[in-house]
């Protein structure tokens, strides 16, 4: 299967079907404001390396966490009741996702590059890309950043200042979007942490219909 290559000057992907079988579906582009957008309404998201082209995935079984169905352990239950926690959203988006690029949690790597927090700050200013920060006890332990389209977020990075910090984070902004009646949480890749705290793998055809029905909203 081809690697598509995309223009700048040119604000469209191939159709998210034409993506490898590891989920790479072009390469190029841009991270402006509308390139980012559609691609996220599509269900495509960039990942690549600082100083590398810009890479677009689009694997097609994707990884959700239902709101509803976030899990808490029963570690994790007795630390909240031990602790003073709250999570709120949009404390300082820009440091949150500063803390995402430089915590590294779970093994990410240092993907995100000052392009990347140039773009997402962008999107954050125009109402697409949201954070979460969860606090222990009235200081700060954790947060996450992604974007919010319709009735769709889409998981981004997170980080830890404090044991159980992005936790914390996940499970707040889970509960906040089953109140607003979001669909899923797209953690777009699977990983053994995320899969303790709920997520499952969901095949292209469902994930497209939530993504169709969660957009249009």
């Amino acid at each position: 299967m081809p690697v598509y290559r995309l223009r700048k000057k040119e604000i469209s992907f191939p159709a998210p079907e034409l993506a490898r079988e590891d989920g790479l579906l072009a390469v190029g582009g841009d991270l402006s404001e509308e390139r980012l957008v559609l691609a996220y309404c599509y269900g495509i998201f960039p990942w690549y390396d600082p100083g590398d082209e810009i890479m677009w995935w689009c694997p097609r079984e994707r990884f959700l966490i239902f709101p509803d169905e976030i899990h808490i352990s029963h570690s994790m239950k007795k630390y909240m009741k031990k602790h003073r926690l709250s999570v709120v959203l949009n404390r300082d988006f820009k440091d949150t996702m500063h803390r995402c690029r430089t915590k590294r949690e779970y093994a990410e790597g240092t993907w995100i590059s000052d392009e990347m927090e140039d773009a997402y700050l962008a999107l954050h200013r125009k109402g697409y890309a949201v954070s979460a920060e969860s606090y222990e006890d009235g200081e700060l332990a954790g947060g996450l950043y992604g974007v919010c389209i319709g009735a769709c977020f889409f998981g981004e990075s997170m980080f830890s200042e404090k044991e159980n910090g992005s936790k914390a984070a996940l499970i707040g902004i889970a509960r906040i979007l089953r109140e607003k009646g979001f669909l899923f949480i797209d953690c777009q890749f699977h990983t053994d942490h995320l899969e303790r705290m709920g997520g499952r793998f969901v095949p292209w055809e469902e994930y497209n219909r939530l993504l169709d029905e969660g957009i249009g909203r």
